[in-house]
């Protein structure tokens, strides 16, 4: 089970993510999560949405070059350690985690985690051997 994550870079100078930020709010953009990493010249957005289509559709009107790529999605319990059983079992399996962000559902007890990985689909069979549960768009949203 993967999840569609749509990605862009961004110039890394004051005014730049609110215009973003606007975009999506006139084009209905619904974000549940994003991550904005940075070097000196860039940034690059991350995000998953409810209808990656109409985002990258939206961004590209914007005159934003967007794409989107597959991503694997786990949720944890919202408590310290919670991520441990996921991260090591990827690690024992020799599987390197390239980047991952995430986001808590307070009133569920959970964190969901998107996790960008080499392999997804052996990914996903570790961590589900390992007992963790993967998710899906309809499960974050």
């Amino acid at each position: 089970m993967t999840i569609d994550q749509v990605y862009f870079y961004l110039d890394n100078n004051p005014g730049e993510l609110v215009e973003v930020l606007r975009l999506f709010a006139r084009e209905g953009i619904d974000m549940r999560a994003y991550s904005v990493a940075e070097n000196n010249e860039y940034g690059v957005f991350r995000m998953i949405v409810r209808d990656p289509g109409a985002a990258l559709e939206a961004l590209r009107r914007g005159g934003i070059d967007a794409a989107k790529n597959r991503v694997l999605g786990i949720v944890v319990p919202d408590e310290p350690g919670g991520t441990v059983r996921a991260f090591e079992a990827l690690s024992q399996a020799g599987i390197n985690v390239r980047y991952s962000y995430a986001f808590a559902m307070a009133r569920l007890g959970k964190a969901f985690i998107i996790l960008r990985v080499n392999d997804n689909a052996k990914a996903a069979e570790i961590l589900a051997a390992a007992g963790v549960q993967l998710v899906g768009n309809s499960d974050i949203f």
